[in-house]
């Protein structure tokens, strides 16, 4: 009878024991599996611990929506937790967030710490606020070296706003500019490297690319964009308040071209592409969809980075 009771208090004990911590790794497993909320649940316990990448991958959740309600404020709320910590994704990550929402300030203060660490995005979108003197002091020639170290990473939509630059800026500048990007790299390259990370964020295929990363930046001396024009649907189009962004130009004729080159796609049957002015740049969006779920989906099926966008 005594050796019962001793095994039903083993049982007991085991049942009421913690389980062995979950791993960032695991959640990330969670998400590729697109089991988002088991992703949130191994996250958050070790984000509240101080865990930079837990910090940074719940803050994606939030931005997202998955496994979460939308919130962008308890996105940025732990993208900064992270970014506090040096998580180079974080940082950039917040930065750009900022950046989009209107604080250049802010933002730019996030990406240049992410830029000075050679992060592509980063050097992209501080380059194109360096040369523009857009929040910061204005410095083509360091804006140019930004950008094309972004562009020689082999980030496409720096590569367009290289172009872009190299149609505006004088060849003495340009020279100058090269020479510091790769005394910069060179000074890069030689830097005591730190030990990689066992574990990277979470990244699922299905995720929309992050922001800015399909479109060329606006340069100074563009022109202002035309107005809202829209490509004759089919009869029949599909109804719904939901679209996908496949870009933002400075010039038009780079968001006509990628929409040409997209329009055959079958996700984007009885779409329409709608050219919408946003200042002097051009955000090509494509839609009606009936849902978000529905344009996402549209949007992992494309073959290049977009995200959905409600109607307006």
């Amino acid at each position: 009878m005594r050796s019962r009771h001793l095994v039903a208090g083993l049982v007991a004990a085991l049942i009421s024991a913690p389980l062995p911590a979950q791993t960032v790794k695991a959640g990330i497993l969670a998400w590729q599996k697109a089991d988002y909320a088991a992703a949130v649940a191994i996250w958050r316990p070790l984000a509240q611990r101080g865990d930079p990448d837990a910090e940074f991958n719940l803050g994606q959740a939030y931005r997202l929506g998955r496994g979460v309600p939308i919130d962008l404020p308890m996105a940025k709320i732990w993208f900064q937790k992270a970014a506090d910590a040096g998580h180079l994704d974080a940082e950039t990550t917040l930065g750009l967030l900022l950046f989009e929402n209107g604080d250049h300030v802010a933002g730019l203060k996030w990406l240049r710490r992410a830029a000075d660490q050679g992060e592509p995005r980063a050097l992209l979108v501080y380059g194109t606020a360096l040369y523009n003197g857009d929040g910061v002091s204005q410095d083509r020639v360091l804006g140019y070296a930004y950008v094309s170290r972004a562009a020689t990473q082999g980030l496409a939509p720096a590569k367009d706003t290289l172009a872009q630059l190299d149609s505006l800026m004088p060849e003495a500048d340009r020279r100058k500019a090269m020479l510091l990007a790769q005394a910069t790299n060179r000074a890069a390259a030689s830097a005591p490297q730190t030990a990689a990370k066992p574990v990277k964020p979470a990244h699922a295929r299905t995720e929309p690319k992050r922001l800015h990363e399909t479109a060329p930046m606006k340069v100074a001396e563009t022109k202002a964009a035309a107005p809202v024009q829209t490509a004759t649907a089919p009869t029949g189009a599909i109804r719904g308040s939901w679209r996908i962004q496949l870009g933002a130009f400075s010039q038009r004729s780079a968001a006509e071209a990628l929409y040409r080159r997209l329009s055959g796609k079958s996700a984007l049957a009885g779409r329409s592409a709608l050219y919408v002015p946003v200042g002097s740049m051009t955000r090509l969006q494509v839609g009606p969809f009936e849902s978000r779920s529905a344009a996402a989906a549209a949007c992992a099926t494309l073959g290049t980075a977009c995200f959905a966008v409600p109607a307006r």
